[in-house]
This record gives structure tokens, sequence and C-alpha cells, in this order.
């Protein structure tokens, strides 16, 4: 699914688990998740093609 950086564990390519897709007040995509390890929450910038393929990928749409 959706990946992205845990500032807290310091991992690269964690798997957000129940990611959520946002678009942002400039028009761009943004996916909110929590970290599989620690919970702690983690947001990836993406485009309109990674937000469309995550979304058909089971990724939640929240705009």
């Amino acid at each position: 699914m959706v990946q992205a950086y845990c500032v807290k564990c310091k991992k690269k390519g964690q798997e957000m688990k129940d990611p959520e897709i946002t678009k942002t007040s400039r028009g761009g995509f943004m996916a909110k998740g929590a970290c599989p390890d620690c919970g702690t929450k983690m947001c990836a910038m993406m485009s309109k093609d990674n937000a469309e393929k995550a979304m058909k990928d089971g990724a939640k749409k929240s705009f």
C-alpha cells in the first residue's frame, strides 16, 4: 500500500496502517496513517497518480 518514513522509529519504507488520502489546500495529495510498529502518525506527500493507485489498493479517500 502506502509507504512512508517513520520519524520515531527512523525506518524508511514503512507500510502505513489505515492510510487515508487527503487533498492539500494547494491541490496536492497526502496520505495520513499510523506506523505499524510504534503507532506514531505518519504522512507522505504523493502525486495524483500515486494517490489514485493507493485508493485502488484500498486506501480510504477523505476529500
